[in-house]
């Protein structure tokens, strides 16, 4: 049992901390000041290549595996871009992957290059207003027209809907009172975002201003065929694909983001002097920030199980759950433990630690809530009765 990087996943991390290198913590508070999407990042991300990073070879990408991707979306995170550098690409790593999966030869030929070299940007359009966490609820509609379907309905938390080109929309193609089982009924489209039947609103929120988040109406958007991803009514089923990969993205970023937040805090106790000697020589400002130490290490073990797994090809649901509800918890609490051992300093923006603590709290709600993650490992690993 090797627990090692490859020398391939250390230069990974290097070549990648090199290019974040040119965006600093103040670069990102302005951009949590002004918000605005960080186009100038997003592009040196795609000029060194890292957007395809678990793309197929064939259509440009450098077809590594997750491990490699969640190494990647950790060290965005952990050079203190956090969240918003980490969501500014977080599409491009596991949104497409049903493409990848699902779709035709031609589609993954048309589609993935312009997202690998950032000429494109997509959204991932599932979640709506009224239906929360019940995907097989979802009322968005694509009635089919001859070659084409029209699209009519609302999603929300959509992000970067504000920039982006191309959407992945998932809608009901069958009504629910026909289908013959929950999952079935729901269809996946990979298409043009277009404006004139798309409103994007976007919404105001705690943290992240850097990387849109929006409500989407949908007023009768045509659709072509080309672009629904396999079979019609088979869309549940191919976006299942994509959360496994999406969770143990979301656990490595999270544990970035809390190695961010724990090395300002340990600098800062290390040359903060009270009473004539540094505060980090004090045990009740020492052990809390060990005990992080030790959970963000547990966590980074957890992610990068899950991701070997899914890497085999072996089932990694429990694995890729446990790690994003881990490492989410792990990460707020560096953050929050890193605003206490400033003190007063750490309610004050110039110490970027707030900034780290209110982005903290999206991986903890999304994509999917702690609650759910418990209750799917104590139906799926515990064998426990179904509780929803």
């Amino acid at each position: 049992m090797n627990f090692a990087l490859t020398e391939e996943q250390i230069a990974i991390r290097e070549a990648v901390e090199s290019v974040c290198s040119d965006f600093t913590d103040e670069y990102w508070l302005r951009k949590d000041r002004e918000g605005g999407f960080p186009e100038d990042f997003y592009r040196a991300m795609a000029g060194a290549g890292w957007l395809g990073i678990a793309m197929p070879t064939d259509c440009g990408g450098a077809g590594l595996g997750i491990s490699e991707a969640a190494l990647m979306m950790e060290t965005v995170s952990a050079s203190g871009a956090g969240l918003s550098g980490a969501s500014a690409i977080h599409m491009n790593v596991f949104g497409l992957h049903p493409v990848v999966v699902h779709g035709s030869n031609e589609q993954r030929k048309r589609w993935l290059p312009p997202i690998i070299s950032g000429e494109n940007k997509a959204c991932f359009g599932v979640t709506e207003p009224n239906t929360g966490l019940n995907t097989l609820k979802l009322k968005t509609t694509a009635v089919r027209k001859g070659d084409r379907y029209v699209v009519n309905g609302q999603k929300v938390w959509i992000s970067t809907a504000q920039v982006a080109h191309k959407i992945i929309l998932l809608a009901r193609t069958t009504p629910l009172e026909e289908v013959k089982s929950p999952g079935h009924g729901l269809s996946l489209f990979y298409t043009d975002l277009d404006r004139s039947h798309i409103e994007v609103r976007e919404i105001e929120k705690l943290g992240r201003k850097a990387v849109d988040s929006n409500q989407l109406f949908i007023d009768n958007l045509e659709i072509p065929l080309q672009d629904r991803i396999g079979e019609e009514g088979q869309g549940f089923q191919y976006i299942l694909h994509g959360l496994n990969p999406e969770r143990v993205l979301l656990a490595a970023e999270a544990t970035g983001l809390g190695r961010a937040a724990l090395r300002r805090a340990a600098k800062y106790a290390g040359e903060r002097i009270v009473f004539d000697r540094p505060i980090g020589q004090n045990q009740g400002i020492q052990h809390p920030l060990a005990e992080r130490w030790v959970e963000l290490e547990a966590g980074t073990l957890l992610y990068q199980r899950a991701a070997w797994l899914y890497d085999q090809g072996l089932a990694c649901g429990a694995e890729a759950n446990a790690a994003k509800f881990f490492c989410a918890e792990s990460g707020f609490k560096a953050c929050e433990t890193a605003v206490l051992t400033h003190g007063g300093f750490g309610y004050a923006k110039e110490y970027h630690v707030e900034r780290y603590f209110r982005e903290a709290m999206l991986p903890r709600i999304a994509p999917v809530s702690p609650q759910l993650i418990l209750c799917f490992i104590a139906e799926k690993v515990l064998g426990l009765p179904k509780s929803y």
